[in-house]
């Protein structure tokens, strides 16, 4: 009885204001970073969109279809053949709209979920393989678009961790281009 009193305190009482706590210190104060388009809809930049159409840089795929009510991921092992013919998948669907790229390319990040499902960043490297076929596809020089991505490159948070692109501001800010 005291086991299940002090359980009931500590996570219904002490665990959510220390985490409401440690939010307020945080970037936006533990709020979604809200975006707008050149139309004026709002977006997350903190949660993963989708883009599928060629004239976009395209994000990591989502397991939970990018919905950010349960995020997740897939949970199968990397021999499950479930997991291995999606894998497949998408690679033969990116090779097919990005012909100039080799297999070996393709970084894993575009063709592998992240553990949440929402991640909205991917790698420089996965950026960067996609910017023929974006330049391509919206008329405009590569040296241009590439310039773009390089120019959304964000550092490490704190210094740990690879240089990363956010998908959603790179692409709001390639609508904006002429």
């Amino acid at each position: 009885m005291i086991l299940t009193f002090v359980c009931i305190i500590l996570f219904s009482g002490v665990y959510p204001l220390v985490m409401w706590g440690i939010a307020q210190v945080a970037p936006n104060k533990g709020e979604g970073f809200v975006t707008k388009d050149a139309a004026g809809k709002n977006y997350y930049s903190n949660i993963a969109q989708s883009f599928t159409k060629d004239n976009y840089f395209w994000p990591r795929p989502s397991a939970v279809g990018y919905a950010a009510n349960g995020s997740g991921g897939s949970n199968k092992g990397p021999d499950n053949p479930d997991f291995l013919k999606q894998v497949q998948d998408r690679i033969d669907s990116f090779l097919a709209h990005d012909p100039d790229i080799r297999r070996s390319d393709i970084p894993v990040d575009l063709i592998t979920a992240s553990g949440s499902g929402l991640d909205p960043h991917i790698s420089v490297q996965a950026a960067k393989v996609q910017v023929l076929r974006v330049a391509k596809a919206r008329g405009l020089p590569p040296e241009r678009v590439e310039a773009l991505v390089t120019g959304h490159i964000e550092q490490p948070m704190m210094g740990m961790g690879p240089e990363r692109v956010n998908v959603l501001q790179l692409n709001l800010d390639l609508d904006k281009m002429k």
